[in-house]
């Protein structure tokens, strides 16, 4: 029978409790959210839903068709020049999500006969990306720059290191500055995922990047989403301007797709706007997951210390972790839950998302909630 095998599949997920499924939340959900990566609590704000409108009435639905057709509206260009200023590089050039915009920096700046360079725990969207990359791709051990260096000096040529900058599944961070030096000692390019670092890290929320001291540099290029801190979507490739010209020329997820709405680029820079006039939302979603974290073990629960906004709390199976996250929900509170194959580690975690505008009292409501449903 066609597709016989799919059952198989599904039959082994279910007897592995690793079922997954959708469920369509209400507008008005009546929820506590701590399972969004709404970090600075702009998806909502009067500004960035008027500047989604705004771009709606002004340029249409749809952006009509590729960047490189009629695609690119002077909305576009607004927001890339935007980026590219906040966050302290030549250039930019946005795409229609954040997964495209990884998939579009590995391949191209990985062609065949480079090496590749990546962290054991990258985002699925960076190991996609070294998937189908020509060039070599050598997984190394996560967070290690010696690991990095000996990676590196297996081969000459061109070569390219890859890592988020703030890991999903734990939220810790990168050594971004140890890796730029390995990088600088063999000549490889840096290649950095700051989906979860840019408005929570960095000056005012200029990106782990920024905070290292490698914006602008030469030699790094970053990626980043526009679908978290800045409550829209879209992503978005920043770097040296010839490097943002080779993507315009090389990269298939940005020359075969339809360029991003422009709902999503009017929301997207009216969120940078308010971001620039009110830079202690950064501070403040930092304060919210460092408060989280105090108060998860001071309960006796396993939290990973965040390093950004993202707290991870282990629990001691896949379908515990499954329950535990119902039962949140069955309490009023939307907790993400990570499990394999998400997490590198095989540990199935809550992934809590500290967010800026939580106030005081929905923090100590989701800890006891947490808490209270611990398994």
């Amino acid at each position: 029978m066609a597709f016989g095998w799919i059952d198989e599949q599904a039959e082994a997920r279910r007897r592995a409790g690793l079922v997954r499924a959708l469920r369509p939340r209400p507008a008005d959900s009546p929820l506590l959210d701590l399972a969004s990566n709404d970090y600075l609590g702009l998806s909502r704000h009067p500004e960035v839903t008027e500047g989604a409108a705004e771009a709606a009435r002004r340029w249409g639905g749809g952006s009509t068709g590729s960047r490189l057709v009629t695609g690119s509206t002077e909305l576009h260009a607004e927001l890339e020049r935007a980026l590219a200023a906040f966050c302290g590089f030549e250039a930019a050039l946005v795409f229609s999500s954040g997964y495209a915009a990884n998939l579009a920096a590995v391949t191209t700046l990985g062609p065949h006969g480079s090496l590749v360079v990546s962290d054991a725990g990258n985002h699925a969207s960076l190991i996609d990306g070294c998937r189908l990359a020509l060039g070599e791709t050598q997984v190394v051990g996560h967070a290690d720059p010696e690991a990095v260096r000996k990676a590196l000096g297996t081969r000459q040529g061109a070569a390219i290191v890859v890592s988020d900058t703030v890991f999903s599944v734990d939220g810790d961070r990168a050594p971004l500055a140890e890796l730029a030096a390995a990088c600088r000692e063999f000549g490889a390019g840096l290649v950095v995922d700051d989906a979860h670092g840019l408005g929570v890290l960095g000056d005012g929320g200029r990106g782990a990047p920024y905070a290292a001291g490698l914006a602008g540099a030469g030699d790094v290029v970053v990626t980043a989403t526009l679908s978290k801190s800045l409550g829209s979507q879209g992503g978005v490739v920043l770097g040296p301007a010839r490097v943002i010209d080779h993507l315009v020329n090389a990269a298939r997820t940005f020359i075969f797709d339809t360029g991003l709405a422009p709902a999503a680029a009017g929301a997207a820079l009216a969120a940078l706007r308010l971001l620039e006039r009110e830079p202690r939302r950064a501070a403040r979603a930092r304060e919210v997951a460092a408060e989280l974290h105090a108060r998860l073990t001071a309960a006796g629960l396993e939290a990973v210390r965040p390093d950004a906004a993202v707290v991870s709390v282990r629990a001691p199976s896949p379908e515990r972790a499954v329950r535990w996250a119902a039962d949140c929900r069955s309490a009023g509170l939307a907790v993400g839950c990570f499990r394999p194959p998400s997490v590198p580690d095989g540990i199935s975690r809550l992934r809590l998302t500290a967010r800026a505008d939580l106030s005081g009292a929905e923090i100590e409501r989701a800890v006891r909630v947490i808490g209270e449903t611990r398994p």
